[in-house]
């Protein structure tokens, strides 16, 4: 062993031996109190302390960034949507139970679940296109599912790669209500973050494309972030695909911006409409000659 490995193998372990001391605190249930002999980085308070943020960003940004690359997560296809949106057997069952309850109101939504779960449906089969695609490519040049790792439409896209045996991506968030990663996603490629802005910049590092189904102010947010850096030239241009047609078009009325002038007519190209997975996955393959 040289003097390196050595050097390194002492340094993991005083690495080890800081965080151990912690784990102990934790496992007897003792106040950590705060301490000014701690190490800096095995510190907790210090590092949530407001002058810290910029670390807490650095280690956001580097984290899941080293991580996907050594894992060879080069190129994704990143798909958004609601959260709320059930698997079809799911949605199957709590409309028969919604119709023993008599309840008209459970009734009512058992209704609704059954119609959006077409798009759980669809999320998954598209995941699986993407999948079945890069299965024989070299592992530089396939392209993976990655998604915001929660329940809905991101659970479809992760399933459907997971069904074809290929690995998917989920970049969680912390939120004020209890949220884990879907069971479909990669364990060593699974992610939390604190800050959406970090979450968002990842989003984007590795896209080769966004499919965003219909969805909630979350979707929203993260669908007219890309376009926005698309627009602005901030980011490279990637195929943004809208699934669901009636969906979008009622909700995004491009028409109305044209007639107020807010954007141009050739902003109108940075987007397609499908209602297919096949479809979505020939406006990618059509933008990069696959």
């Amino acid at each position: 062993m040289d003097d390196m490995d050595t050097t390194h193998k002492l340094t993991e372990s005083r690495l080890a031996d800081a965080w151990a001391e912690l784990q102990i605190h934790a496992d007897q249930g003792n106040p950590l109190q705060a301490d000014a002999y701690r190490l800096a980085f095995a510190d907790p308070e210090f590092l949530l302390r407001r002058e810290t943020r910029g670390i807490r960003f650095q280690l956001e940004m580097l984290k899941p960034d080293i991580e996907q690359t050594e894992q060879g997560i080069e190129n994704t296809i990143v798909v958004f949507g609601s959260a709320r949106f059930p698997a079809p057997e799911d949605a199957q069952k709590s409309y028969e139970l919604a119709q023993q309850s008599g309840d008209p109101s459970a009734l009512k939504l058992a209704q609704r679940h059954l119609k959006s779960a077409q798009y759980y449906d669809q999320a998954r089969l598209f995941g699986r296109l993407v999948a079945a695609h890069s299965m024989h490519l070299r592992r530089e040049e396939r392209l993976f599912i990655a998604t915001g790792g929660g329940p809905g439409i991101m659970e479809a896209a992760n399933r459907g790669a997971h069904e074809m045996g290929a690995p998917s991506v989920g970049l969680n968030i912390a939120l004020p209500h209890e949220q884990s990663a879907n069971p479909y996603v990669t364990p060593t490629l699974s992610f939390k973050f604190h800050y959406f802005a970090l979450r968002k910049m990842h989003f984007m590092m590795r896209a080769k494309a966004l499919v965003a189904f219909p969805g909630g102010f979350g979707t929203l947010d993260e669908l007219f972030e890309v376009i926005t850096l698309v627009q602005t030239g901030k980011a490279k241009p990637v195929p943004i695909v809208l699934y669901g047609t009636e969906y979008w078009k009622k909700l995004f009325n491009t028409e109305v911006m044209l007639e107020e002038g807010v954007i141009s007519e050739q902003d109108l190209a940075l987007f397609s409409y499908v209602d297919e997975p096949q479809a979505a996955w020939d406006v990618i393959k059509e933008f990069y000659k696959l």
